[in-house]
C-alpha cells in the first residue's frame, strides 16, 4: 500500500472509532482515550490496543464487538485484531478536551 493509501485508511479508522460508544457514557471511545495504539500493516491487517474505563466493564463485549464490526467494514482493512490492555490504567486525563467538556470535567 502506498503512503497515501495508508493515510487515507488510517483517517477512516479514526473516523470509525469515533462512532463507537460505551453505552453508559455519551462520548466515543476515541475521545474517551480508550484507544492506545493503531497499527495497520502493509497487507491491511489492523491491530488495535484499547482499554476500558474499568476492568469489569459490563459493556466490554458489546464495545469490542461493535469496534471490530465497524473497523472490518473499512475498505482496505482485511483483518482486525483488538487487544484489550489495562496498562497504562485509564483515567480521565486521557480524554480529549472535547470529551472532558461534554462530560463536565472542564
Amino acid at each position: 500500500m502506498t503512503p497515501e493509501e495508508r493515510l487515507n485508511i488510517e483517517e477512516r479508522i479514526i473516523t470509525m472509532l469515533k462512532t463507537v460508544y460505551d453505552p453508559e457514557i455519551p462520548v466515543d471511545i476515541y475521545n474517551l482515550g480508550l484507544i492506545y495504539n493503531i497499527d495497520l500493516s502493509d497487507e491491511g491487517n489492523l491491530t488495535v490496543d484499547m482499554t476500558l474505563t474499568a476492568p469489569n466493564c459490563p459493556a466490554a463485549d458489546f464495545i469490542v464487538e461493535d469496534t471490530r464490526i465497524k473497523l472490518e467494514s473499512i475498505e482496505g482493512v482485511n483483518r482486525v485484531d483488538i487487544r484489550i490492555v489495562f496498562e497504562p490504567e485509564w483515567n480521565k486525563d486521557m480524554m480529549s478536551e472535547e470529551a472532558k467538556l461534554d462530560l463536565g470535567f472542564l
